[in-house]
């Protein structure tokens, strides 16, 4: 078996759905095989999903494990040569998984790479390539300073935005989103640390893949991660959750700094835990205050597709503006996305029965300015995806 992919799922049928279709159509030509674990989710995930993926492996747990203690689950049973952890709330292009096991292939130190994440909008998701955050990264990060010089290479190693997003590059952090591992590094350094419920594991094994003697890498292969829609940002539970696993990871890795280094930082860490706890509250409450949340889209599908939008934005969106392009052809013009028709829209919407998702992220990419985000409808589901909401076709 060439490739093991592995997804850890909670409550996010529909989003977990899409990830499984475009994971279809990225392995076509791969011999791979494809678990999802459900960590105990109340949505009817099981019997949603099982008749339509009869060749993925579920495993349905009975209650919450974690992220690392579920991962882990799969990969034991898996067999293949790389395993890929993707998050299900990620759409991958129709070449990326090709790409990386070539590179994967052809590069026997590589023990694990991350991929080029782009958000709804299009941009670079800082988080697809990271330094490791030794008490001076932290630092420098904690204190503001990374965000004032991102291209130092002495202060913005966090996010390493001295580097080039176009070219592939050595890294040393690789985002638990979409993490490709060599299964020979993983028997090495070890599997994930269950000690970490949920975030900070990907840092943790990225770091022991390194001091395993391999090296991560970023490809700048497209994929598309929607950020944690299944996660309630704003909750205490998970700033507590973050914030515990960047102690946890400090106290793993940094216990022999003097109790001078490791205390500032401690109070640094539950210092920003706090801030980013009262910043959330504010933006949820903001946010709650602005629904609902008017959708001006653009659609884009064949007949079939967009009559059936058309129903659910009209149902749904009565106020919203709505343009109808029914084509074959999804490489847009430029006028249709830039000369005056784009500046009273903020969605996209895209056929994905039809469309190919690397062909979307294209489009996605060559909108000046970001001012579109990108929603998926797909005819068998009768489900539209947004960036926060799911809306349903009637018979749904």
């Amino acid at each position: 078996m060439k490739l093991s992919i592995v997804i850890v799922s909670y409550n996010v049928k529909y989003f977990i759905e899409q990830c499984l279709r475009s994971v279809q159509r990225a392995i076509r030509r791969i011999e791979a095989e494809v678990f999802v674990v459900d960590n105990a989710s109340s949505d009817g995930s099981c019997e949603y999903l099982t008749p339509l993926f009869p060749d993925v492996t579920f495993i349905w747990n009975k209650d919450n494990r974690g992220f690392a203690r579920a991962n882990n689950q799969a990969i034991r049973m898996s067999t293949g040569e790389y395993v890929l952890l993707l998050n299900p709330d990620t759409i991958v292009a129709e070449e990326t998984l090709e790409q990386f096991v070539e590179f994967m292939d052809s590069n026997s130190q590589a023990g694990g790479a991350g991929a080029y994440m782009l958000r709804t909008d299009g941009k670079f998701a800082l988080e697809s390539r990271r330094g490791l955050p030794t008490p001076f990264v932290a630092f420098s990060k904690m204190s503001g300073l990374a965000g004032l010089f991102p291209k130092s290479r002495l202060w913005g190693r966090y996010y390493m935005r001295y580097l080039d997003e176009q070219q592939i590059n050595e890294i040393e952090i690789i985002s638990g989103a979409f993490m490709f591992l060599r299964r020979e590094a993983l028997q090495k350094s070890g599997l994930l640390d269950e000690a970490f419920f949920m975030y900070g594991e990907d840092i943790d094994l990225s770091y022991r893949i390194m001091k395993a003697g391999y090296k991560n890498f970023f490809l700048p292969s497209r994929i598309l991660h929607y950020k944690g829609e299944s996660t309630v940002k704003s909750s205490y539970r998970y700033v507590y959750t973050f914030y515990q696993a960047m102690q946890l990871f400090f106290n793993k890795h940094y216990a022999h700094y003097s109790l001078l280094v490791s205390l500032p930082i401690s109070i640094a860490i539950w210092v920003r835990a706090m801030m980013a706890y009262v910043g959330n509250q504010f933006r949820h409450r903001r946010k709650k205050a602005d629904k609902p949340y008017l959708l001006n889209a653009i659609v884009v599908g064949v007949d079939k597709a967009v009559d059936e939008i058309r129903d659910i934005l009209q149902r749904e969106q009565p106020d919203g503006m709505h343009k109808y392009i029914a084509t074959e052809n999804i490489l847009l013009s430029k006028k249709e996305l830039t000369e005056g028709g784009v500046g009273c829209y903020d969605t996209i919407v895209f056929d994905a029965d039809t469309y190919c998702f690397g062909q979307m992220f294209q489009v996605l990419e060559s909108v000046p300015h970001n001012r579109l985000k990108i929603a998926t409808y797909s005819m068998k589901s009768g489900v539209l995806i947004t960036e926060g909401y799911i809306y349903k076709r009637k018979d749904k």
